[in-house]
């Protein structure tokens, strides 16, 4: 036999694919597009002929997971950069409510579904608290609530001419309440990723931030309600906001290790994931928007403040100082997730054509929360420095946050019509 023909009959095997159904051998690349297209065809998307396989609500709404509260905690956190943005004109208030009770709305209707989900199958809504990814997303259940804390005290106290003095003692409870649910909710979370979870090892996702987010978020509420506290509870929520901010940060502080060390490994994440890069930059930014509030609500001649009258003075310096600090690591945080982001854009975009797209999940509402805590950040250090410029870059800011956040509730929609999210073989419980 000649040698080519010896050759061809090694390297052949390699090249060609699967039959198709009338027996001729489909070529790898081929095989592979088409393949895509028949999962295209199959997870309600509309077809070659415009056509969708149908799928009952019922069976749709078995595979609405936890991911779902990261939009509604990016919603709050809107409302709350609405609430706090330096540069106002008259209606941004009402702007700012609307979409606070809008996210309240969705709250309870989230919630609600899930509700529903654990009734229609309750084993597959059991292991989600043990199962990743959606595991990883119950704490944004936790911190939908913080914003809803946080924009109480705004919309409630903060920013109303007759503010309602009742919320006052309500808040305070709920405060306790939460920093109590939160921090054992990390420490059970943790515990059974590492006991419990079937995979290993666990593919590193910044979705890892979320269990400990909602406790170290505990801090953020106490330095937005702790002004309105009187002197004698303010204290105790001063002190317990920056234990549990610590807590928070030295726990972030942990994973970004991880997080960093696996990007260096193993490259940037599936692009459809790669929105949830921002998570990170939240970890650093709610720490500034925590340290710096809550040593501004310090009492000065009350308790342990009266007897050193420095230290409130010395805690601001240090607050401040710190913050500038850290947001420069939001800051290169921010700019990895914007570039990682943008090369998966447009690779997508010149690879379309090939079925290379860059799909919307649920983790594209990373786009919109942690950038929250960036742009606070960012109007509290200019409060800080009396920076009219850096003010101003807040609020620019802050209209950009609207626009993404539009935009990510325009897709978001599109993606439940086309049968992208809530859908059997689609979220983050595919696996169970």
């Amino acid at each position: 036999m000649p040698t080519s023909a010896i050759a061809t009959q090694d390297i052949e095997p390699h090249l060609t694919g699967r039959k198709s159904a009338n027996g001729n051998v489909v070529p790898q690349r081929e095989a592979k597009e088409k393949s895509c297209e028949e999962i295209e065809n199959q997870d309600g998307a509309i077809g070659p002929k415009g056509a969708s396989n149908a799928v009952s609500i019922r069976e749709r709404l078995k595979h609405f997971t936890w991911s779902w509260f990261t939009s509604t905690m990016g919603t709050g956190g809107l409302a709350i950069a609405l609430g706090v943005t330096p540069h106002r004109f008259r209606g941004l208030t009402t702007i700012g409510l609307i979409i606070f009770l809008l996210n309240i709305f969705l709250f309870l209707l989230f919630t609600s579904l899930m509700t529903t989900r654990l009734i229609l199958s309750p084993a597959r809504f059991r292991k989600s608290f043990t199962h990743p990814p959606e595991s990883f997303f119950i704490g944004s259940y936790l911190l939908t609530i913080a914003t809803i804390l946080g924009g109480t005290q705004l919309y409630g106290l903060t920013l109303p001419s007759t503010p309602q003095l009742w919320l006052i003692p309500v808040l305070r409870i709920f405060y306790w309440l939460y920093a109590s649910i939160s921090l054992l909710n990390a420490i059970i979370q943790y515990f059974l990723f590492i006991t419990r979870t079937p995979s290993r090892p666990i593919p590193m996702n910044p979705s890892w931030f979320l269990p400990g987010y909602s406790a170290m978020l505990t801090g953020t509420i106490a330095s937005l309600i702790a002004p309105s506290q009187p002197p004698h509870h303010r204290v105790p929520i001063i002190v317990s906001g920056a234990a549990y901010k610590g807590f928070g940060w030295t726990i972030s502080l942990i994973l970004l290790v991880m997080y960093i060390t696996r990007l260096l490994e193993s490259g940037l994440p599936h692009p459809d994931l790669r929105p949830a890069m921002f998570i990170p930059v939240g970890s650093a930014a709610y720490t500034v928007v925590a340290f710096i509030g809550l040593a501004r609500a310090i009492p000065r001649g009350y308790g342990w403040f009266a007897e050193k009258p420095g230290a409130a003075d010395a805690l601001q310096a240090v607050a401040l100082f710190s913050g500038v600090m850290l947001w420069v690591v939001a800051f290169w945080l921010f700019g990895i997730a914007v570039l990682g982001c943008g090369v998966g854009a447009w690779r997508a975009l010149v690879h379309s054509k090939h079925g290379n797209e860059m799909r919307f999940t649920m983790a594209w509402w990373g786009f919109v929360f942690p950038n929250v805590g960036f742009t606070v950040a960012t109007v509290e250090i200019g409060k800080e420095l009396g920076s009219e410029a850096v003010l101003w870059v807040g609020s620019v800011m802050t209209a950009l946050l609207v626009l993404v956040w539009l935009a990510m509730v325009g897709v978001c929609v599109r993606a439940v019509w086309r049968g992208r999210v809530v859908f059997p073989g689609k979220d983050e419980d595919k696996d169970m």
